[in-house]
């Protein structure tokens, strides 16, 4: 297949610059995979759309302050998004403009000394710091790493540190948010928990391939780089209880979708995980942990468009988007949501 088949066209005013006023204000397409049904809701009307019994699975990665506004050694701005420890103090990181980080460079950011110690191979840089640790520079002079096409991404708004985090993040690590979480308020997770619905968790750091756009031009050329996962033994077992029992389990978004169905073994249970999720979900998959699959819109031509294909079908999600863009849905990170159940 070719990834040209997965384009569509949207206009830049529906492109999401900032959150709903609340987070459950969100609207919400149903697609019905059943029948191609097609319904405009919102997203509070969640606990009338799942059922009692339903297993919920979300995504608690915390995003870390990862994006660091520098100068080189004349004074001139560079940006730092740092995606990944080699140590405490230094770190995988993608810069903007590259022309100012070649190996060898000498920055400055918060008053710290950093050294452009090598030029990885996929253009990232191993950017050190000589003063300090990372983790120590990113808590002090770090922000909300806003995708590029948020307009303010390089200064975010005070708002962004609070929306562009899960009401549920827990342990720090992704570089960008699990976006279908936002739209959560601790009140909704409530209200599901008391028709019925289970709430469980796993582990998934977003890494840069995330907002990395896909580059070969085959559906069969892409993989997605690995990202650290975790899928604790509990949660496991209620995803397999649930399917044994013809439970629904309801991923919420692509990176638990990815977390979990790269823990489904060749007996077709979901055993724990605690390490690298290598799986790249493509249209063929078979899944064997997922039913029903809560995602934002995504970009064409991605990896994370190329995921909710797989789910619910590439002609079928493309109507949808049609349909979102015609009633003026809001997309991307900030935007609306959609189930596909």
């Amino acid at each position: 297949m070719n990834v040209a088949d997965f384009d569509y066209d949207l206009p830049a005013d529906l492109i999401a610059q900032a959150p709903a006023e609340a987070r459950d204000a969100s609207r919400l397409l149903v697609v019905d995979r059943a029948t191609g049904a097609l319904a405009d809701r919102a997203f509070g009307d969640l606990p009338a759309l799942l059922r009692a019994g339903d297993c919920l699975v979300v995504n608690d990665s915390r995003v870390i302050p990862a994006r660091v506004l520098a100068e080189d050694g004349r004074g001139r701005p560079v940006e730092l998004l740092f995606v990944a420890p080699a140590s405490q103090t230094a770190w995988r990181a993608l810069v903007r403009p590259g022309r100012r980080c070649r190996a060898g460079a000498q920055l400055r950011a918060g008053g710290g000394r950093l050294r452009v110690a090598a030029v990885e191979a996929d253009g990232a840089r191993l950017v050190a710091r000589e003063d300090g640790t990372i983790d120590a520079l990113l808590d002090a002079h770090g922000v909300p790493p806003l995708p590029p096409y948020i307009a303010r991404h390089a200064k975010p708004a005070p708002e962004d540190w609070e929306r562009y985090q899960t009401v549920y993040a827990e342990p720090p690590g992704s570089v960008a948010a699990p976006t279908a979480g936002l739209h959560f308020t601790t009140a909704l997770l409530d209200r599901l928990r008391a028709g019925g619905v289970e709430v469980h968790a796993v582990t998934l750091h977003v890494g840069p391939a995330t907002f990395r756009p896909v580059t070969s031009a085959t559906v069969e050329g892409h993989t997605i780089p690995p990202e650290p996962a975790v899928v604790p033994a509990a949660t496991a077992d209620a995803v397999n209880r649930a399917r044994v029992e013809r439970r629904r389990v309801v991923a919420v978004g692509t990176t638990t979708t990815r977390a979990l169905e790269a823990a489904v073994g060749v007996d077709g249970r979901v055993a724990p995980l605690a390490g690298p999720a290598a799986l790249t979900i493509r249209p063929g998959h078979r899944f064997g942990a997922v039913d029903a699959l809560l995602t934002n819109f995504h970009l064409p031509r991605s990896s994370l468009l190329l995921l909710v294909a797989a789910f619910g079908g590439r002609d079928l999600v493309l109507r949808a988007y049609r349909h979102a863009v015609g009633a003026r849905y809001r997309f991307y990170s900030y935007g609306d949501a959609m189930l596909l159940q």
